[in-house]
């Protein structure tokens, strides 16, 4: 049973590794990866030197620190309210509809995002002048975007991420809480002094697997939503190896764009890691 899944990720995970050589060499199309010329860290250099640079690592950064901000916390707080629903046929209609979302398609989020937040007949808009506002171009302006984004990832995926946390919230003791309830311990107290501690290494080790991605912003859904005007807030990492090393022939370049990405995020799951194994006892590895 294991076999596949261990053929899957050397053919398809560690074999591709392979091409991170061309991150330091002169890579031609046609001339193999092992070919080239050797430049060794010419294409990094010369990435934090471009005039871009800076606004792709810090438009990468504050988008996934407020999706990590805002959004970590939801399924938590999801999971919480939810398995506090008595009526079981209640429960199950509120966890089904929040977890569709999370199987619409990128593309379908983004058309929908269009329609909320057009400017000519978006419902947003629409709103917004029937109570005497003045409508607002959502969609151009470099200020909305990360909210827009944030915004529409949260919901996409909140119900789908509060799985885990449910099951672990419904593995708990129930005698643990006939105890605190005739202690008379009230609802919130509960949830502070029994739920919370018992779910925290769970919560722990999902946070650390999230900062494993803190340098990951999803290329399908910024490529769709972002233009021209709004790069100084758009413009992510994955979007700029695009620019240049798809669209601009420039494959070490792209190249070593991505590895430095991939080497930030092991970085920061590995000292995520070390400190909560530190502080909690609870970790990784």
């Amino acid at each position: 049973m294991f076999l596949p899944i261990f053929v899957y990720y050397v053919i398809f995970r560690y074999v591709p590794m392979t091409g991170l050589i061309i991150a330091f060499k002169d890579f031609k199309p046609g001339g193999g990866i092992y070919h080239g010329k050797w430049v060794g860290l010419k294409w990094f250099i010369q990435f934090f030197e471009s005039p871009y640079a800076y606004r792709v690592i810090r438009n990468t950064v504050l988008i996934s620190l407020y999706s990590l901000i805002f959004g970590f916390p939801v399924p938590i707080f999801f999971a919480i309210c939810i398995t506090e629903i008595k009526n079981m046929k209640f429960r199950r209609i509120v966890q089904t509809a929040s977890y569709l979302p999370h199987f619409i398609s990128t593309v379908v989020v983004v058309g929908m995002i269009h329609m909320f937040f057009s400017m000519s007949n978006g419902i947003v808009n629409t709103i917004i002048a029937k109570l005497g506002g003045e409508s607002i171009n959502f969609l151009i302006n470099p200020k909305w975007f990360r909210t827009l984004y944030v915004g529409s990832g949260i919901w996409q995926h909140f119900g789908f991420n509060s799985i885990i946390y449910i099951a672990t919230i419904t593995g708990i003791d129930p005698s643990m809480y006939e105890v605190a309830k005739i202690d008379g311990i009230t609802k919130f107290k509960e949830v502070i002094y029994i739920t919370i501690p018992l779910i925290a290494p769970t919560i722990i080790i999902l946070f650390i697997l999230q900062l494993g991605n803190i340098m990951n912003v999803g290329f399908e859904k910024v490529f769709l939503m972002y233009s021209p005007a709004i790069y100084e807030t758009a413009d992510v990492i994955s979007t700029y190896v695009y620019r240049k090393g798809i669209e601009g022939s420039s494959y070490s370049f792209g190249t070593a764009i991505g590895f430095f990405n991939s080497v930030i995020n092991f970085a920061f799951v590995y000292i995520a890691n070390r400190i909560s194994r530190a502080i909690t006892q609870t970790s990784l590895w």
